[in-house]
């Protein structure tokens, strides 16, 4: 049995996955009491006393901890911003070519972030075929529940008093500065940062993320696109769909409360859409590091993880 920590589990992605550790039977899960959950002292003692430590604390405090580990033999699997492009880390997102032997070998797993997933789940089979221009203009269009920001904004959007204008979508990251950016450009091989369009909608959990291609951005045509995407999802929690539409319409919320990602191709041969449905909790945070927590303890990469979708 493997012991494992949680430092942060009081946040959003913290208490998740330790609600999914709770009923694992292969983990000793080592908690912290409230007085101690900030203490330095306790916290090293924690991170250290653990084979598989998960960080779910913002990028200053997921960098101190980092720096109490003295065990060699603790890993890391990391759900901040802080060590997604820094080198000695491994992007944790098996279903990329070759990635998964790159985290089960790895002490140090940068977790992916959600709408950075989506982008270079799109895009990465893409460069690593030599079809897609790394010079392209490209754009991203990410529609997410309110979920996704956390416990602060979980409480603005369920305020029985909150602001009308919630309940229309909102778009933000207005001065193209997304901290998801510099890793949707590093991880996936492009050149260019993509003009990035995030939308924060009044439901819990889902997420879409959109990829607008035209002709000559890429070799090939929509069919060749199609025949990456199945070929290159072959296994893991990602998969194509032919005929992902709900009768001519796309929800952000059809994998909602899952830990899947569904990859279709839609549009025509001069203006091509890529999109990307997951759940911005599951395959966009707790599911990912979950499954990457499996990988490393050598046991079903699915396990404990959920699929279906609405």
């Amino acid at each position: 049995m493997k012991n494992v920590f949680i430092d942060g589990s009081a946040g959003t992605t913290g208490l998740r996955i330790a609600d999914r550790l709770k009923i694992r039977k292969d983990i000793n899960l080592i908690t912290l009491s409230e007085e101690r959950r900030k203490d330095a002292r306790a916290r090293s003692e924690a991170l250290n006393d653990s084979d598989i430590a998960f960080l779910c604390l913002p990028d200053e405090a997921a960098l101190e901890a980092v720096s109490l580990i003295k065990n060699e033999k603790t890993r890391v699997i990391d759900t901040s911003t802080a060590h997604r492009t820094q080198k000695g880390w491994t992007y944790g997102f098996p279903e990329l070519k070759g990635q998964k032997e790159k985290i089960l070998s790895s002490k140090r797993i940068a977790n992916p972030g959600c709408h950075a997933s989506g982008f270079v789940a799109l895009i990465k089979p893409l460069t690593d075929a030599g079809i897609l221009d790394l010079d392209a203009d490209l754009s991203c269009f990410s529609i997410t529940g309110y979920s996704g920001g956390g416990k602060k904004m979980i409480a603005e959007y369920e305020d029985e008093n909150r602001s009308p204008l919630l309940s229309a979508p909102r778009q933000y990251a207005l001065t193209q500065e997304h901290k998801h950016l510099k890793e949707m450009s590093f991880v996936s091989g492009i050149k260019k940062s993509p003009v990035f369009c995030p939308v924060v909608a009044d439901f819990y959990s889902g997420m879409e993320v959109t990829v607008s291609l035209c002709k000559d951005m890429y070799k090939g045509d929509i069919e060749t696109l199609k025949q990456i995407y199945k070929e290159y999802y072959s296994e893991g929690s990602v998969f194509f769909s032919e005929n992902p539409d709900e009768k001519g319409f796309l929800s952000a919320k059809k994998l909602s409360g899952t830990d899947d990602m569904e990859i279709s191709v839609l549009g025509n041969n001069d203006r091509t859409l890529l999109v990307s449905r997951f759940d911005n909790l599951g395959k966009g945070a707790s599911g990912s590091a979950v499954q990457n927590m499996n990988i490393l303890l050598g046991v079903n990469e699915t396990e404990g993880l959920i699929h279906g979708g609405i």
